[in-house]
């Protein structure tokens, strides 16, 4: 216990005490004199796995993910339970303890508070900044107040011009609790003469430098390789494209996207054949996770769902063009299924119809990345790994003090998520695409997509077949990228290279041959309850790393690393930038495409004015703005972000070796600042630099406060 107030407090006052007591042991090096204490420590951050926690208490235990319903206040708010069965298999949140729910004793009840581990807590600081109290008074205060002012919750926009008023005038609140006002003073302004508050939105990045960049194919496919979600975009290796899912169920399984029509897009310059071979046609599929939530997602009200794969074509400047897009209904009450494809034209009425296709993508593309790219694989997914840290790995050791920056702040963060955006009724469900089934899809992501070992960007661009082994003898893991110009990849794959060496110098340190890896008890513990416990469900698949020599370590290590820091921010802090302005990114599709056996009504509205179709499809004003005042929120830096390689850490400081590292590495952050800049100035990377072009800096180490686009915090903080 002793140890645990020495290390808190060293982080604010280096002063105060010895830095000696900050020496890292591995268990066999442990003074005799400390082994009991410690020891006795991980016993005590255990717990016994029974009671209710409380606020004060400083227990780690594992739980599924049951609290996400609320069937005690509406039988329409119940969940299914996330892990620990067949059906939805997930990562293990933190175990609160709260008495079971009187309706489902499979649940837990629901309360205004989530314990969260006494550590994890918010610091002073972080807690009274706008990032972390500001969530959640926003959710209490401004969404209420939308809803009071905003009378008919399923009204859209009626003009493109009531969007941009957003930005220049803003929505007048009546009333709002003064202290959002000081937290969020870019949000909220005042209005002098009434004494009223405005809902005034910064004009994003994206929309200040190219108001029309929405409308273009082209900024559209620049986006799957430098935008919000870059992490999906996967090179065609198999033709004819093809279904996976039951065909008597779902359809036929063959897509409606021929040889034909896709060698009349790319207008002859390949056959189809020749454009696999040199690797020239690439895609977002999300035809298969999609189109078995299809018939549920369309019978609740205001939203629509369809399978949908989305075809490029790679032209020789290294950008991407859209070929086609297919949109895929399985039969529904009788009818039979649907699939049609929708490709760029110069006809005003299919022009139209690719725009509204278009916009289902990005609804698509929009819930996989918040879903599956920005909340399993970061956030959720790394929990486990903090819960195994603290009961397993002493706060003396090594490990520990290398990954516990990267852990800072993050189940306090989850615990906010649980209580108010991915719950049931939430944020997400009222706002994205598959609505009350949002969480339950990620369930199936992590059943289907998740391997810990595709975590590491190497490996995951590898097998999107994005890149391929190219190895030198200087760089034995260097990777031929099959897009050059992939802002995503390029910068990532440098910071990667940068995180390995650290680790690999402070692993090295510690463990200088493969036996001090076998002999670690507390480590090989720590790597068996992840596997075996926090990501249990998935205890017997064969893809998990041994852990039996040093190399394995530091790939296990770099890989947590990684996650935490540069797939977290690039995924996150771009949000605001890129979906603040929606039309660029619609959370939610509420209208099925004109074509889908419509009637005679719908085709004339359709002829009659195209533009209102389209808004009508968009996102309602109540659902568009309160995404955009949370993803301002979510996309913000603190004033005291930790910022990677910014501050070594106390622990760090004693040993000349690991010091000595870690300003290598932060060097080494620095050279990759510069080289975005200079990346971003380009002219021949054509997806990072041009008029209007957002430059791609979300990997650039180190930021301001507030919404940059930019900066790499150590932590999923946010």
């Amino acid at each position: 216990m002793v140890l645990i107030f020495i290390t808190l407090e060293l982080r604010f006052s280096t002063t105060l005490i010895n830095l000696d007591f900050l020496q890292s042991y591995v268990p066999s090096e442990t003074p005799s004199g400390l082994k009991r204490y410690r020891k006795k420590e991980i016993e005590n951050l255990r717990g016994d796995g029974t009671g209710e926690r409380k606020t004060w208490d400083r227990i780690y235990d594992y739980d599924v993910y049951n609290d996400l319903g609320d069937p005690d206040s509406n039988p329409d708010l119940a969940r299914p339970v996330l892990g620990g069965n067949k059906q939805y298999p997930y990562p293990r949140r933190c175990r609160t303890g709260r008495p079971k729910s009187k309706k489902d004793p499979l649940s837990e009840s629901r309360s205004n508070n989530v314990y969260v581990p006494r550590d994890e807590q918010f610091s002073e600081i972080k807690g009274g900044t706008f990032t972390t109290t500001t969530a959640y008074s926003l959710l209490h205060v401004i969404a209420p107040a939308l809803e009071g002012i905003i009378e008919n919750r399923d009204q859209g926009f009626p003009y493109f011009t009531e969007i941009d008023s957003l930005f220049n005038e803003g929505i007048h609140i009546p009333s709002v609790n003064e202290t959002l006002f000081d937290v969020i003073p870019n949000l909220l302004k005042a209005m002098a003469d009434t004494g009223n508050h405005v809902l005034l939105f910064e004009t994003p990045q994206f929309v200040d430098r190219d108001k029309f960049g929405w409308l273009r194919d082209v900024e559209f496919s620049r986006q799957t390789l430098a935008g919000l979600n870059p992490c999906c975009i996967e090179l065609v290796k198999e033709w004819p494209l093809k279904s996976k899912l039951d065909p008597k169920v779902y359809g036929p399984a063959e897509s409606a996207i021929t040889t034909e029509l896709v060698e009349q897009q790319i207008k002859g310059v390949f056959t189809v054949e020749e454009a696999l071979k040199q690797k020239k046609l690439f895609m977002l599929d999300y035809h298969d996770i999609l189109l078995p939530y299809v018939e549920r997602v369309r019978k609740q009200e205001g939203t629509t769902l369809y399978g949908s794969r989305t075809l490029f074509y790679l032209t020789p400047d290294n950008t991407l063009t859209p070929v086609a897009i297919e949109l895929v209904c399985p039969p529904i009450d009788g009818r039979p299924q649907y699939k049609e494809v929708f490709t760029p034209t110069w006809s005003s009425t299919r022009m139209w119809l690719w725009k509204l296709a278009r916009a289902h993508v990005l609804a698509h593309d929009s819930g996989i990345h918040q879903l599956v790219s920005h909340w399993l694989r970061t956030h959720c997914c790394t929990e486990p790994y903090i819960i195994a840290s603290k009961r397993q790995l002493s706060e003396m050791h090594p490990i520990y003090r290398l990954l516990s920056p990267h852990f800072r702040y993050t189940m306090e963060i989850n615990a906010l998520a649980r209580l108010r955006l991915i719950n049931a009724d939430g944020i997400i469900e009222q706002s994205f695409t598959p609505m009350k089934y949002s969480t339950e899809l990620s369930a199936i992501a992590y059943d289907k997509l998740w391997r810990f070992d595709y975590q590491a960007l190497p490996a995951d661009l590898i097998n999107r077949g994005m890149a391929e082994p190219d190895p030198t003898p200087e760089d034995p893991d260097n990777l031929k990228l099959t897009i050059t110009d992939y802002p995503y990849a390029n910068d990532g794959l440098l910071l990667w290279r940068y995180l390995r060496e650290w680790v690999t110098a402070y692993v090295k340190h510690y463990y200088p041959k493969a036996e001090s890896i076998k002999s670690d008890e507390e480590l090989q513990a720590w790597w068996t309850e992840i596997r075996t416990v926090g990501h249990g469900d998935k205890k017997d698949e064969p893809w998990w790393p041994v852990l039996n020599t040093p190399e394995d370590l530091i790939g296990i290590v770099t890989t947590m690393i990684w996650v935490t820091s540069g797939h977290h921010a690039a995924v996150n802090f771009g949000q605001y930038d890129y979906a603040g302005y929606f039309p660029n990114r619609p959370t939610i599709a509420r209208t099925t495409m004109p074509t889908e056996f419509p009637s005679e009504e719908k085709k004339k509205q359709f002829m009659r004015r195209p533009e209102l179709e389209l808004l009508t499809c968009f996102p309602s004003q109540l659902q568009a703005t309160t995404v955009m005042a949370v993803l301002h929120i979510l996309s913000s830096h603190s004033p005291d972000e930790e910022y990677l390689g910014d501050i070594i850490e106390p622990a760090w400081v004693t040993d000349p070796v690991i010091k000595s590292a870690f300003e290598k590495f932060q060097g080494r952050l620095k050279e990759l600042e510069a080289e975005i800049d200079r990346r971003n100035i380009d002219e021949n990377l054509r997806n990072r630099s041009g008029a209007g072009v957002v430059p791609y800096e979300l990997l650039k180490p180190f930021s301001e406060k507030g919404v940059t686009a930019k900066g790499v915090p150590y932590s999923i903080s946010i």
